[in-house]
């Protein structure tokens, strides 16, 4: 992903609410099915790990991002931000696969 690409999916996520919140449990299953339905949906996402949940977020977002086959735009304090483009019909087209 290109850097201009990454610094428009950051402007366009800052005023996201984060869609899927990790908790203590960290990346559960039902955590990743959320997650999952909330990307193929959206295709940019905001995600938070709560402050009880001691986990590395950044660690957290790169392997979440793994799982789904989704870029990790960026990782500020407890907020990662995700983004996975459709194939058909994406709302970001000027975005280079």
């Amino acid at each position: 992903m290109l850097a201009k690409d990454k610094r428009q999916l950051k402007a366009l996520a800052s005023n996201m609410p984060s869609v899927v919140q990790i908790g203590k449990e960290g990346l559960s299953n039902p955590v990743i099915d959320s997650a999952r339905a909330a990307i193929t949906a959206r295709e940019l996402i905001k995600a938070h790990v709560l402050n009880n949940a001691n986990l590395d977020t950044r660690a957290t977002m790169e392997e979440l991002a793994d799982m789904l086959g989704a870029d990790l735009v960026q990782v500020i304090g407890h907020y990662g931000i995700l983004f996975k483009k459709k194939d058909e019909k994406s709302h970001y087209e000027f975005i280079k696969a």
